[in-house]
């Protein structure tokens, strides 16, 4: 490819909202340009990115037996009703209505289909198990999207699904696809971490994610450096040191001005911050407030608090009218003498004696808060994070954390989308049972940005060679004046292309500054440089743009190079 005729521009300056590096370099080398919040177009370079981590995906479902199939992205609403999830999801999904009337949804994924293709063709337990999967795209009407590709709402995603007998067919099929991931991202040049995750709207019994280990990702994962137990802190249970047991004491309103915070109550009082309870306060979205309520030394954990009251479309944060319609005072909140609300207190709590709590009364708290005396919870359940230097769950030691991008999930489903289908088969006892399934999924073009994170300098991208658009950069300089730098240069670029190695030939008038910033910074394996000097050395300037190592080799090992005869120039 003549880069004179390519499709794109490359930019000198950063754009004003990237946030991470690869926004910042997909943009500035003319990979992607946004057309709308968490929308983005694939410039050439891009889409043959995307289509080389989508290759890699390919083979290995292949690998496993999994078989490719393409289902649409617009899906009658009736379908999401029967699962339940029309409801039971927010607005990320988009609801609409065909010219009909009829209601219909936008895909955020297929879980539904699969199921309805199920029953329509399987009838006999001779049929499973079987594996599917297709690249298509995904809307998510995500409320804060981010980081280039990586919070979007539009994007294609790789999802396939495993149909299996029972739960035993369902553990193969699942180790199958974990198998196939890990490879998958060795093979993208991501190193991962297999963690324990929370099922969220998909359900079921069991989930992983493959996270990628970055400062800006989202997800904070509880790992364990001796045992190697990995958890996202959305599910991440620890043990705790269990209180010093003691005797209820009277309850006792305290003078308490100024003291909004567990840091300015804790300090008023002189007394550590594990000796006071602290509320926060959430909105269900069937409009029930949750009054949820943890030690001061701990924080809320908001998916198991939501887990704990069913909350399937989530939580948002109440509002001062809200807190105060209940009969409770933000900044001294607590559920004594409260109403109208759901009252969860984490199980430390619960065990905890002689708490200091809001009395819900402006200056004012009480001394000598006891669960079940004082008040009543509605759940006790473990709801706050983990943190660090927690012991470990498997072996004791101190957890760390660090943030993470989910490359890739896998779930668990079990029956909940077959039932909803009718998918059943006839077992060799002559009974109908239904369908196992699994859930396994991979976003293309996040997997791109988190490449180019783990693959970049100050100069640009370095792609690895697996998936990098092009095999090398070729760089004529001094083509106008050296008809021989232009012949050699036609030559090789010709030659890749009748090797099927398709290489991008720099063949602008531009000056060798701008070309050679250009070449790092759109990031091909091989920098390939002809010029005079290069031809007077005896022929091809060579540069690997991974470790900025350069020598001139002679044109027949360049050729081999492209050809695909040798990896690395003798």
């Amino acid at each position: 490819m003549r880069l004179s005729q390519l499709f794109f521009t490359s930019l000198r300056d950063d754009p004003a909202d990237a946030e991470m590096p690869s926004h910042r370099l997909l943009v500035r080398a003319g990979y992607v340009r946004q057309l709308g919040s968490g929308i983005y177009s694939l410039l050439p370079l891009g889409f043959r990115v995307n289509k080389r981590v989508e290759q890699v995906i390919r083979e290995e479902m292949d690998r496993i037996g999994s078989q490719e199939i393409e289902m649409p992205v617009v899906h009658p609403a009736d379908i999401w009703r029967a699962s339940g999830r029309y409801d039971a999801i927010g607005p990320e999904l988009t609801r609409f209505k065909d010219r009909n009337g009829r209601d219909m949804v936008l895909a955020m994924t297929h879980e539904e289909v699969v199921g309805l293709l199920l029953a329509d063709i399987i009838k006999s337990y001779r049929q499973l198990p079987v594996m599917v999967y297709h690249f298509q795209t995904k809307w998510r009407d995500e409320p804060r999207a981010r980081g280039g590709l990586i919070r979007v709402r539009e994007f294609v995603m790789k999802d396939a699904y495993s149909c299996d007998r029972d739960e035993a067919g369902l553990d193969v099929s699942y180790e199958a696809q974990k198998g196939a991931y890990v490879r998958i991202f060795e093979r993208l040049g991501l190193e991962t971490v297999v963690v324990a995750s929370d099922v969220g709207i998909m359900g079921g019994t069991q989930a992983h994610e493959f996270m990628v280990i970055n400062p800006a990702g989202e997800d904070v994962l509880v790992l364990c450096e001796n045992c190697g137990y990995a958890a996202n802190r959305q599910v991440a249970r620890v043990p705790r040191e269990e209180p010093v047991p003691e005797e209820p004491l009277p309850l006792e309103e305290v003078a308490t001005p100024g003291t909004t915070t567990i840091v300015s109550l804790a300090s008023f009082l002189d007394i550590g911050p594990e000796r006071t309870a602290k509320g926060a306060f959430f909105v269900a979205g069937d409009d029930r407030l949750v009054t949820a309520i943890v030690r001061g030394d701990h924080e809320v954990n908001e998916t198991k608090l939501a887990n704990a009251v069913g909350a399937t479309t989530g939580l948002r944060p109440a509002t001062v009218e809200e807190i105060k319609a209940a009969g409770m005072e933000p900044g001294y909140g607590s559920p004594i003498g409260a109403h109208n609300t759901v009252v969860v207190v984490d199980d430390l709590v619960a065990r905890s004696p002689n708490l200091v709590a809001g009395a819900n009364r402006e200056g004012f708290h009480y001394r000598n808060v006891n669960v079940g005396r004082d008040f009543t919870p509605d759940v006790v359940a473990e709801i706050t994070n983990a943190q660090e230097g927690d012991p470990c769950p498997q072996c004791g030691m101190a957890v760390i954390l660090r943030n993470g991008i989910e490359v890739g999930n896998i779930f668990k489903l079990g029956t909940k989308f077959a039932d909803a289908a009718g998918a059943t088969y006839l077992g060799e006892d002559g009974r109908e049972h239904p369908i196992v399934m699994g859930s396994y999924g991979i976003g293309v073009g996040r997997n791109v940005a988190c490449i180019v994170e783990a693959h970049h300098d100050d100069k640009g991208i370095i792609w690895p060679a697996e998936v990098a658009p092009y095999a090398a950069h070729l760089v004529a300089i001094g083509a106008a004046r050296d008809p021989q730098v232009g012949e050699i240069a036609e030559r090789l670029h010709a030659l890749s292309i009748e090797a099927g190695r398709e290489i991008l030939y720099d063949d602008r008038d531009e000056s060798p500054g701008v070309k050679f910033t250009d070449a790092e910074l759109l990031g091909m394996p091989w920098i390939l440089t002809v010029s005079p000097r290069s031809i007077a050395a005896g022929g091809v300037e060579v540069t690997e743009r991974a470790t900025g190592e350069r020598a001139t080799r002679p044109l027949d090992e360049v050729e081999a190079l492209i050809r695909g005869d040798v990896v690395v120039p003798a």
